[in-house]
């Protein structure tokens, strides 16, 4: 696993947490794509947090040929984006992290 992808999930993990334990009868799935995307000849890696119960999704990509930003894309479970924005990855942080899954997760 690449040290950007390693640093980055951990990110990710610790504001999961703290989602759980702030809304604990919401579930949410992280993964970690770091050779899938690249099978599908993607240079890039990615993070995924799923709400299950209602469809929605977190994906935060790290593009080989952006290694210094980190592209956050919200949509659902079949794919569908509905905003992507790119962000400067040196600022992306757990509050912000957190941020995002309680307001796709909980609104």
């Amino acid at each position: 696993m690449k040290e950007t992808l390693k640093e980055l999930s951990e990110i990710v993990a610790k504001a999961n947490d703290i989602f759980y334990d702030r809304n604990k009868n919401v579930d949410t799935l992280m993964g970690i794509m770091d050779k899938t995307l690249r099978k599908q000849g993607m240079n890039s890696d990615a993070i995924t947090i799923d709400c299950i119960a209602i469809n929605k999704k977190i994906v935060l990509v790290l593009h080989d040929s952006k290694p210094d930003l980190v592209d956050i894309a919200l949509g659902d479970k079949a794919g569908v984006v509905h905003s992507s924005t790119e962000h400067e990855l040196k600022n992306v942080s757990i509050v912000q992290v957190l941020d995002m899954m309680e307001e796709n997760f909980l609104n």
